[in-house]
Formats: C-alpha cells, sequence, structure tokens
C-alpha cells in the first residue's frame, strides 16, 4: 500500500506488515483510526477492530506496522438470503389432528 490508510478501509494484515502477524497469526482489520504520532519512516499505528469470515468485528486492537506490507482486504461475502414461506391465501392454519384424551374436556 502506498497511501496512508483511512478509516473505514478493510485491510489484510500478514507477515509483509510485520513479522507479529506472519502465517497463522494474520488478521482482516477494519481501521477506526490512523494516528500521526511521529514514527520511523514507513511505519504508522493503526487502531481498529479485528473482523472474523462473516464481517464481524470481534476485537479492537491497535498496531505497529509497515505501510507498504499492508494490502487492501477482500470484503466479506453477503449473508445468504433468507426464504421464507408462506400460506396460500384462503387456506386454514394447520391444526393438530390428535383427539382429545378420554377424560379429558376440549
Amino acid at each position: 500500500m502506498t497511501h496512508r490508510p483511512s478509516p473505514g478501509d478493510l485491510l489484510t494484515v500478514d507477515g509483509r506488515a510485520s513479522v507479529q502477524f506472519a502465517g497463522a497469526r494474520a488478521l482482516t482489520l477494519r481501521v477506526v483510526s490512523v494516528s500521526d504520532y511521529p514514527t520511523y519512516h514507513g511505519w504508522i499505528w493503526l487502531t481498529g477492530y479485528v473482523v472474523d469470515r462473516r464481517g464481524l468485528a470481534t476485537a479492537k486492537r491497535e498496531i505497529f506496522v509497515q505501510l507498504a506490507g499492508l494490502r487492501p482486504a477482500l470484503p466479506p461475502p453477503p449473508p445468504p438470503a433468507r426464504v421464507t414461506r408462506r400460506r396460500a391465501t384462503g387456506t386454514p392454519p394447520a391444526t393438530s389432528a390428535r383427539p382429545a384424551r378420554a377424560g379429558t374436556r376440549s
């Protein structure tokens, strides 16, 4: 990445950004803020939320990473469409076909 991230950006943070995120420690981060605090050349402080595969925030993190190692992440897939089934008009709701027990009132 050649430009500073902005709040709302979704980034892949892996070993290219910092060795602490190599391998299985890689994460997807939704940026909340970018610090103006002076750092080493090419490094930045980011605050954001770790995002899971469904796009839900799981933890807030503040990380120190190399700008050149950050990559835009693909947005999570949209949730599957919900299928709702409707009764045909004029059809009465289903009732229990079980007879009442002997000795009880119905």
